[in-house]
């Protein structure tokens, strides 16, 4: 068996994606990290001067990884961008398996909890997703530039608005206790895209 080679720091921020997302932020102690963690609390403020601090580096672990996610998703491959931009739909979905907390969004919970009372966490959050729209604007705009399509906000309105229907999906999941609700959202998405750009194959 292979020593575990990860530090304090890799550890706790691991187990911060976990307990934040089945637990929510303010709910979820120093002590109950540095528990799921292995780590001492003493280990815990040498990488972290506070929980907030601790909050801003989950974000930005979640970041890293959706980033290695989604760079590598095999919609990228399509040749078209409108076929890019279903195909990243249809991976989202693909995603929504198993427990809630390991597929809902980091960020997306730690903001709608924590928004108003710790604004570094939040401002953490929202560089988070703004980023993920970032990754999505240049297969928006060269699609509807290839069907000569103008939407409200533009290529940006369209990537926010994606993403407000893939958060909502997961607030939706979760009041429900059920996976399938937010599936059922983004089928209602891939539909809306097909339609928008005149792709006549919708179902999935």
């Amino acid at each position: 068996m292979k020593p575990d080679r990860s530090t304090a720091r890799d550890r706790l921020l691991d187990a911060a994606l976990i307990q934040i997302r089945g637990r929510g932020f303010t709910d979820t102690s120093v002590d109950d990290l540095c528990a799921a963690a292995g780590v001492t609390k003493g280990a815990f403020f040498h990488h972290f001067r506070s929980k907030d601090a601790l909050g801003v580096a989950a974000a930005d672990r979640f970041a890293q990884l959706a980033d290695s996610v989604f760079s590598g998703g095999p919609f990228r491959s399509a040749p078209d961008p409108v076929d890019r931009l279903l195909g990243y739909v249809d991976f989202r979905k693909a995603m929504m398996q198993g427990e809630l907390p390991g597929f809902t969004c980091l960020v997306g919970t730690m903001a709608q909890e924590i928004y108003a009372t710790h604004p570094d966490v939040r401002d953490a959050c929202a560089r988070t997703i703004d980023a993920h729209v970032e990754t999505l604007l240049p297969d928006i705009e060269m699609a509807l530039a290839s069907r000569r399509i103008e939407v409200p906000g533009g290529a940006r309105g369209l990537a926010l608005y994606m993403q407000a229907v893939i958060q909502g999906a997961f607030v939706l999941a979760k009041a429900n206790n059920d996976a399938q609700v937010a599936a059922s959202c983004l089928d209602h998405l891939r539909d809306h895209l097909a339609r928008l750009f005149g792709v006549e194959e919708t179902a999935q």
